[in-house]
């Protein structure tokens, strides 16, 4: 008896790949997202940068509407006019306080990382600062430094009865100003090393303790390795502002007395000695600085993964 023959499988139809159509609507589809974000960005951020550049090699006052071309001759003023270098001594002061401020939001990083009675209240008021209007920030020390203001009412509490003129003295209006951008920014620098401090292994530190390690110890071979990465970026920021500080000066004194910094300067020769093409080149020139400082240190201070010991 012959067995029944197995009727032959239904031939399958090849799966067809996405329609011409289809891969238009897929490619189209995340840039018509991009679009507007795009479009921003090109609009309020290479477009001026092009035109900064432009200007930089014209002699443009910023009303006229004719640009004469005067190809390097604004960048060659500023090799040969050391007034123009001058104020970039101020960024000196500017800088001390950067580090005085990384210094201070470091150690109390360290402190409020571990149980410390009310650290949450003490998080909040070390951060406060940094909430604030650079704006609001300058006026309020403009009236804590004036004569006869807050600052020389508690001094006088304490006996001292002559205070110098703190905004009115060149030999300390520049460490005034500094100390209030101290005020104003060591939080962020806080809130950057608590974050990097508390996501550091716990049993490190109870390994440490057990091994007989004093608290400095710990600090050394535990916590300075975990956050080396954050005090690499927070030294790169405090060059570059140091170089390019202008909010606070600029509110509290207007740059008058000896406190003018590089960066009021230009704003200085764009809206005042309307020398717009030559206050591009300074703004350029700045950039320059601040990308050359940030090279060099990540040339020597590469970023490399720490190892806590």
């Amino acid at each position: 008896m012959i067995a029944d023959k197995a009727p032959d499988p239904k031939p399958t139809k090849p799966r067809r790949g996405p329609t011409t159509r289809r891969r238009v609507v897929q490619a189209i589809t995340p840039w018509a997202f991009l679009a507007l974000p795009l479009g921003l960005l090109i609009l309020l951020t290479y477009l001026p940068a092009f035109n900064l550049i432009r200007y930089s090699f014209t002699d443009w006052d910023g009303i006229d509407p004719e640009q004469n071309w005067v190809g390097l001759a604004n960048y060659r003023r500023m090799a040969t006019d050391p007034t123009l270098y001058r104020v970039l001594l101020v960024s000196l002061f500017y800088l001390v306080g950067a580090v005085a401020q990384i210094a201070i939001a470091l150690y109390f990083a360290t402190i409020l990382s571990f149980k410390v009675f009310a650290k949450n209240l003490f998080k909040g008021i070390l951060f406060f600062p940094y909430l604030i209007n650079g704006v609001a920030v300058g006026y309020v020390f403009l009236y804590l430094f004036r004569k006869d203001g807050t600052l020389d009412t508690t001094l006088a509490f304490f006996g001292l009865q002559d205070p110098p003129l703190w905004l009115g003295d060149p030999k300390l209006i520049n460490a005034s100003l500094a100390g209030t951008s101290v005020w104003r920014f060591t939080g962020m620098n806080f809130v950057l090393f608590l974050g990097a401090i508390q996501s550091i292994p716990g049993d490190l530190y109870e390994a440490a303790e057990l091994d007989g390690a004093n608290s400095w110890r710990r600090f050394w071979h535990i916590i300075l390795p975990g956050v080396r990465r954050v005090v690499t970026l927070s030294f790169i920021l405090a060059i570059s502002g140091a170089l390019a500080v202008f909010e606070i000066p600029y509110v509290m004194t207007g740059g008058g007395n000896g406190s003018k910094t590089f960066a009021i300067q230009a704003v200085e020769m764009a809206f005042v000695h309307r020398k717009v093409g030559l206050a591009s080149a300074m703004a350029l020139v700045l950039l320059g600085m601040v990308l050359a400082v940030t090279w060099i240190q990540r040339r020597f201070f590469p970023d490399e993964r720490a190892e806590l010991t």
